[in-house]
């Protein structure tokens, strides 16, 4: 089953001389249970695809598809509930609020707008479990490590059951130790939960952790590459198509795969 479908997404911004081509005619579809990287260049349209994937954009063309349903043909009240109960997000910068308890971030998408659901105490308790924060629960911000944050962000992206996970840079405020415990996390949640990940990075290490990775350059899909086996030969493969990518090298069908 398909949960995300980009059609010949084409993003342009300004008109006539001041144009500028953010996504170019890019297409590529995500499976359910997949944890897929998106890599590339700066400037090569990542945030536009995000943006576009969470409605906060609208293409010039082409088509997004998300859990069956079209993005297109949205309002904005359709657009807003699409983002409250079919993604997740998480973000860089945590966006956590401070006056509230851990378990309050978490649960907030499920009490902002009632009615709140009757297995809220069991989803909380879930989530908790999963993302290692059952002891942390009654603890503010700014009592927990930057690592510990990002997985209480985490868990408040998975506690509405969304149909994708957004993950634009996650590790970004992290050390290395925290970003691979985060990581770690992730990859519990996508197996053991069959969750469906997005993850934006620039950081091959950070893509490793991922099962396939589409590289984008210049707004349109180049190349990809999926994990055959071990994370380490993964990640040399991520590097070396870093390393096309970056070198300008010959553009790769899909079935190229390492």
């Amino acid at each position: 089953m398909r949960v995300v479908d980009v059609a010949h997404l084409t993003k342009i911004y300004g008109h006539r001389l001041n144009r500028v081509t953010a996504l170019n005619d890019l297409s590529f579809h995500i499976d359910a249970g997949e944890f897929v990287g998106i890599m590339g260049p700066s400037g090569a349209g990542k945030s536009t695809l995000l943006n576009t994937i969470a409605t906060i954009d609208t293409p010039t063309s082409g088509e997004v598809i998300v859990a069956g349903q079209s993005l297109s043909q949205f309002s904005e009240s359709e657009s807003a509930r699409y983002r409250r109960e079919q993604l997740g997000f998480i973000f860089q910068e945590f966006n956590l609020i401070p006056d509230l308890t851990v378990a309050d971030n978490i649960t907030l998408p499920l009490t902002f707008v009632p009615p709140v659901p009757d297995d809220l105490d069991t989803r909380l308790a879930r989530f908790a479990h999963l993302l290692g924060l059952e002891s942390m629960l009654t603890r503010y911000p700014e009592q927990l490590s930057l690592g510990q944050r990002q997985r209480v962000a985490a868990a408040r992206a998975m506690i509405s059951n969304p149909a994708l996970i957004l993950a634009d840079e996650p590790t970004g405020s992290l050390d290395s130790m925290a970003a691979t415990e985060l990581l770690q996390y992730l990859t519990k949640l996508n197996l053991e939960e069959d969750v469906t990940i997005m993850m934006v990075t620039h950081d091959a290490f950070t893509a490793s952790f991922c099962n396939r990775i589409i590289f984008i350059r210049d707004g349109s899909y180049f190349a990809e590459v999926t994990r055959r086996g071990p994370r380490q030969q993964f990640f040399d493969s991520i590097i070396d198509m870093e390393a096309t990518i970056n070198g300008g090298g010959k553009r790769r069908g899909p079935s190229d795969t390492f």
